[in-house]
């Protein structure tokens, strides 16, 4: 309840967001990360400065906590289970194991009948041909694991891509998926707290160079096919009988049908319009729900455009909001700006998603 802590292990923007909303309701926030001042950190109470493998630092934590959640996927599993016997933990390990894992991750899906691209498992670079007899062209390997913003996967259109897409080899077992011929990519954010699932609207993505460049909100699709977007969300969040808020990718194609690309264990990208254009947001629900207080669908109040801003494009980002004064920006607070690099986004409160993704185009920012 209110006057209680929360501990977040991560202190990337997202935890930062999240410390947000909990400031918001009353509690007070700890953040776990190595970088000292870290984002997260700026708006918390206070900050344990180690690695997120450090079991020391997790019991610490747990010992000054009443709840710990984690921003992103890439925290250890085994430190975290290491310290469940003193935590409360509400999101459990499970989740993590299986998201960190792309084969974890489609067996998953597969066993609760969600639809994916078909796959094959690479240990060998001998198992390549093989697999793309059955999958063919084109098609994209994949690490599975570590991968994000497009890092450890490879595009094969051909077999003159076959010894560059070795490298991924090296790093240990991929996964061979063929390649969806989407129209368009839509994501879909749920919630629980382990007893009531809701969704937020169908959000649209478009990607550069494998990074979030916008999100349109609601996604310019029939309502028939968000529904069943809306739909395989709330059956995977009640198979993972999950608190929290986790964030849905999939693939659209031109004849309706939805494949399930990618599970994110936490708030996601392409559900910051929430801040602004919904009655509650992501990072509201989330904190709710690992607090297992009740939740509600939350309302669009407006569509939105989300655009984010990368390292590229910091300098001018600062300079544009001397001229849009009804563009909300967000600043992650990070010190080192470095290309390609989510440095912040901003949220554009629109009744003509057009014209509003033509003003983003004539800035000249977004090239």
């Amino acid at each position: 309840m209110p006057g209680e802590t929360i501990g977040i292990v991560g202190g990337g923007q997202l935890g930062r967001m999240m410390a947000l909303s909990a400031k918001k309701m009353g509690f007070r926030v700890g953040i776990l990360d190595p970088t000292e001042d870290c984002p997260a950190a700026q708006v918390g109470d206070w900050q344990i400065v180690a690695s997120y493998e450090d079991t020391y630092a997790l019991e610490e934590m747990a010992r000054r906590c009443a709840v710990l959640t984690y921003e992103f996927e890439n925290v250890s599993v085994e430190s975290l289970n290491a310290i469940l016997p003193m935590a409360y933990l509400p999101q459990g390990t499970d989740l993590l194991a299986i998201t960190q894992d792309r084969l974890l991750e489609k067996a998953f899906l597969e066993a609760n009948n969600i639809v994916i691209a078909p796959y094959a498992t690479i240990i060998h670079p001998t198992d390549i041909q093989e697999a793309i007899e059955g999958i063919g062209y084109p098609c994209v390997l994949k690490t599975t694991r570590g991968g994000y913003d497009g890092k450890g996967q490879y595009v094969l259109y051909g077999t003159k891509d076959l010894a560059p897409s070795m490298n991924l080899l090296r790093q240990g077992t991929c996964e061979l998926e063929a390649w969806i011929p989407f129209e368009k990519e839509i994501s879909v954010m749920v919630a629980g707290n382990g007893q009531e699932y809701i969704t937020f609207p169908v959000v649209e993505n478009i990607h550069r160079n494998n990074i979030l460049h916008e999100t349109i909100a609601p996604a310019r699709i029939a309502d028939e096919v968000a529904q069943e977007a809306q739909k395989i969300a709330l059956s995977i969040a009640q198979a993972l009988n999950l608190r929290g808020v986790l964030g849905i990718e999939m693939f659209l194609t031109n004849t309706g049908s939805i494949y399930v690309n990618e599970l994110a264990p936490r708030p996601h990208n392409s559900g910051h319009y929430s801040i602004e254009a919904c009655d509650m947001d992501q990072f509201d629900l989330h904190i709710r729900g690992i607090c297992g207080w009740p939740i509600a669908t939350p309302k669009l109040l407006s569509p939105a455009v989300m655009v984010n801003v990368l390292g590229e494009h910091h300098a001018a980002c600062r300079e544009l909001i001397l001229k849009e004064p009804s563009w909300q920006f967000h600043d992650y607070g990070k010190k080192e700006v470095k290309p390609g690099r989510k440095m912040g986004h901003i949220t554009i409160i629109t009744d003509d998603v057009e014209r509003t993704l033509t003003q983003i185009q004539q800035t000249n920012i977004w090239k």
